[in-house]
């Protein structure tokens, strides 16, 4: 999850591709990420200006704008064989334009941890390439090992906002819903009707969250939101409880999820400092 918020009328879609694809453009950072990450980056020639350029390897990417306003004309220049898109970050009026210009589109979302696996299957299968099946199947045993460990303790209550100000956070229809369930967390935020509702001080105090997990990036989460969420009569501020991390541990999924196997159950175990 970025900036985004939107919210499409249909779920994910299928690949529309039969042929696998050999110039693709990324509309969202982790897909660009999870490309590069299982050795499909030479495939990529368009990304976000928000996509990270790899440290080493493909030097020839086209920077095509932001995900929310790319530039269409760019990316029907490139003549690409695929064009991937993030069912949050990205717009549907967007997604409509690049198919009107004749280009196959396929719109990524998945809801679940499971479905995120499932989703890493699918690249393999789409892109016909083998060679980071071993690396799949690392990162699906470490999901099922995960939430069979989570399955034996009692959840941990978490409030984990996206952003301050507001202090927008997300209910269970989210992908990081079901990392913090799957790592042993439970969100506190979990049945609110909104996907990414904002919520206000007093609304987490009735919360009564264990844990906080705060964004690492200060513009994101300022000192102010730092010391009013501090000042909260909430277990967490009683028990310094407060951890600041990465927040495409919770929103990225694709190969990001590996990371928030890792490092995500520590925090929430309590021996994580």
């Amino acid at each position: 999850m970025g900036g985004g918020l939107h919210s499409w009328d249909t779920g994910p879609e299928p690949s529309p591709v039969e042929v696998p694809p050999r110039r693709v453009v990324s509309l969202a950072p982790q897909l660009t990420a999870t490309l590069l990450d299982l050795d499909l980056g030479d495939r990529l020639i368009g990304v976000t200006d928000a996509c990270a350029a790899p440290a080493m390897g493909v030097q020839s990417w086209t920077r095509i704008g932001g995900g929310q306003q790319p530039a269409i004309d760019s990316i029907v220049a490139l003549a690409p064989d695929l064009v991937l898109l993030d069912a949050d970050d990205n717009r549907p009026q967007d997604a409509d334009a690049l198919r009107a210009a004749g280009l196959p589109v396929w719109i990524l979302g998945p809801r679940t941890v499971f479905d995120a696996v499932n989703l890493l299957w699918d690249i393999m299968h789409v892109f016909d390439h083998a060679v980071m099946v071993p690396r799949v199947r690392e990162i699906e045993r470490a999901a099922e090992y995960t939430q069979a460990a989570a399955t034996g303790t009692a959840p941990v209550r978490v409030f984990a906002p996206l952003a301050g100000g507001e202090w927008t956070t997300f209910n269970r229809e989210t992908y990081a819903h079901d990392v913090l369930r799957v790592c042993g967390g439970r969100n506190v935020f979990g049945g609110h009707a909104a996907r990414f509702p904002t919520v206000t001080p007093g609304e987490v105090e009735r919360a009564q969250p264990d844990v906080v997990l705060l964004p690492d990036e200060s513009a994101l989460f300022s000192d102010a939101d730092i010391a009013t969420i501090r000042a909260l009569e909430i277990p967490a501020a009683a028990h310094d409880r407060f951890y600041r991390l990465d927040r495409t541990l919770l929103t990225w999924y694709g190969t990001r999820l590996a990371y928030a196997l890792r490092d995500l159950p520590p925090l929430l175990a309590g021996d994580g400092e």
